[in-house]
């Protein structure tokens, strides 16, 4: 018997049968066998009635910002395709970005503090014969998502809110003046609305729609599980790595205290190449190597639960809807970074720009494509992460040396440090700033020029020319972002419409330079 089957024979739930279905869906990803949804569809009649502004599909992380504009006056209706629940297992974030949630009065300080179910000190970067690098008040908040569901829940049914469970998104219909939207419920089969969000994620049908079946230009796997019996477990690993190359791609790691154990990841940067490995083989190695990674034997633990996905990432984002009247917002948008899984942590960061920016959007009625593209702009801060998340994984056929990413990952993690705290955190957090940035690149240019020169050839004379555009913006965008506040007192004197473009440019260049942070 496998590591795997022994192992997730022993966690709550049909754990190993959850892992061959996600398998599955690798698998189909691999293949590309996925027929394309034809989920939307237009008509020229007008309609006569409209009961929403906004319908949002998809209530896990749809909730954040249903919230967020109900209490705000929007008639917003919420429709999950099953009961509206956080699951067991903790969101990591840290504590400044809970900001949103006050500025938006969506919690007092006091469901902030009841939201935190685990806070750890401190966070390590660690890699083989290089000193460990430790950080503070990085990612070191755990959020109870089923107490945070819930109290969201509630406020946003006390502000007018619908919410219509276990009633699945199948299609939508996008009129000259609204959309409906036909549900799988019997019950409650259609909802008229002057907005659509998609908040259904990487795998939303109207997403798949819209990709038209193009594959992922890069995967991140990721195995894990929470576990009781380690012997230490107040610090966390926030990037981590021990061995070198093997099944054709790198092993990195990270590990978190847990209200009821310890969770520790595996995850990767890989292509969806037809002959990658399987999430199973990923789990069994996770297992294989985790005695290594946190000193303990696999008796020592007892499992609770079981972790696996995989994150698709495209070069092409956020992704640009080819219709009007719908806007994707989380995962579903692709505005993540590739070096992240995406998720709650990105879905709060943008919480209030979406949120202050489609309600402009209904105020002024700049519903067409165009203008909603706007919402989801261009953000170059992210977009060069592509070549660092390019460096840290290898081709299917490519050939280089095993040891030769936590070599040049170790090096720029040890310039980040000596930088300083303004150079590091960002990062750590998924946000990349021009200064930042440039410091490290030169330094280590200096420091280590034989490990730049390996890169080259790795990442491809391409893919390094297309990074030097997102560079260049990049440091346009930095130059750029002081204009906005200098001339926001004069825009307050043009019409809604005037005022929606001007804010969506000026936020463009904020979040495009990482001024957010």
């Amino acid at each position: 018997m496998s590591l795997t089957k022994k192992i997730l024979s022993q966690v709550p739930g049909d754990a190993l049968g959850g892992l061959r279905k996600v398998d599955r869906l690798w698998e189909n990803l691999k293949q590309n066998t996925a027929p394309t949804p034809a989920a939307v569809k237009h008509s020229q009649q007008p309609l006569e009635t409209i009961d929403f502004d906004i319908v949002i599909g998809g209530g896990t992380l749809g909730i954040l910002i249903g919230t967020a504009l109900a209490v705000r006056g929007w008639r917003v209706a919420l429709l999950e395709r099953g009961i509206l629940r956080g699951r067991e297992q903790e969101w990591n974030i840290s504590r400044k970005e809970l900001d949103a949630f006050l500025e938006l009065n969506l919690l007092t300080a006091e469901e902030i503090d009841k939201a935190i179910a685990t806070e750890y000190n401190p966070a390590r970067i660690s890699f083989t014969n290089t000193p460990d690098i430790w950080v503070r008040d990085v990612l070191n908040i755990g959020i109870d998502p089923v107490y945070l569901l819930e109290t969201l829940k509630q406020k946003f049914l006390q502000a007018g809110g619908k919410l219509f469970e276990n009633t699945p998104f199948k299609t939508a219909t996008i009129h000259p003046n609204g959309v409906i939207i036909e549900s799988e419920n019997t019950e409650n089969p259609l909802f008229s609305t002057r907005l659509l969000l998609d908040a259904m994620g990487h795998f939303s049908p109207i997403v798949r729609q819209a990709r038209q079946g193009k594959k992922p230009d890069a995967v991140c796997l990721v195995v894990g599980s929470c576990a009781q019996g380690f012997p230490k477990n107040e610090t966390g690993d926030i990037f981590a790595s021990f061995t070198p190359m093997q099944n054709q791609c790198q092993y990195f790691w990270e590990a978190f205290p847990a209200r009821d154990g310890r969770t520790t990841y595996l995850f990767t940067y890989i292509d969806a190449d037809t002959e990658r490995f399987s999430l199973e083989t990923l789990f069994e190695d996770y297992l294989r190597l985790l005695p290594e990674y946190q000193n303990v034997e696999l008796e020592q633990l007892k499992f609770q639960r079981a972790l696996y996905g995989f994150f698709p990432c495209y070069r092409q984002s956020p992704l640009k809807m080819p219709w009007n009247r719908i806007l994707p917002v989380g995962d579903s948008s692709g505005s993540q970074s590739p070096l992240s899984f995406g998720g709650f942590g990105a879905m709060v960061r943008h919480l209030k720009r979406l949120t202050l920016g489609i309600e402009e959007a209904l105020t002024s009625e700049s519903l067409d494509k165009n203008s909603l593209a706007l919402l989801q702009p261009y953000q170059p801060n992210l977009s060069v992460t592509w070549l660092f998340q390019r460096s840290m994984s290898a081709g299917m056929n490519q050939k280089i040396d095993a040891n030769q990413i936590n070599q040049l990952l170790a090096a720029v993690f040890q310039v980040m440090e000596e930088l300083g705290e303004p150079v590091l955190k960002p990062f750590l957090q998924d946000i990349v700033l021009f200064p930042a940035l440039s410091q490290t690149l030169f330094k280590t240019a200096i420091c280590h020029p034989g490990l730049v020169m390996k890169i080259i050839p790795q990442v491809g004379i391409a893919n390094l020319l297309d990074w030097m555009v997102h560079y260049v913006n990049l440091g346009i965008y930095t130059g750029l972002q002081p204009l906005g506040k200098a001339v926001e007192p004069q825009v307050k004197k043009l019409g809604v419409e005037q005022q929606y473009y001007f804010h969506r440019l000026v936020e463009a260049w904020e979040y495009g330079a990482g001024g957010d942070y």
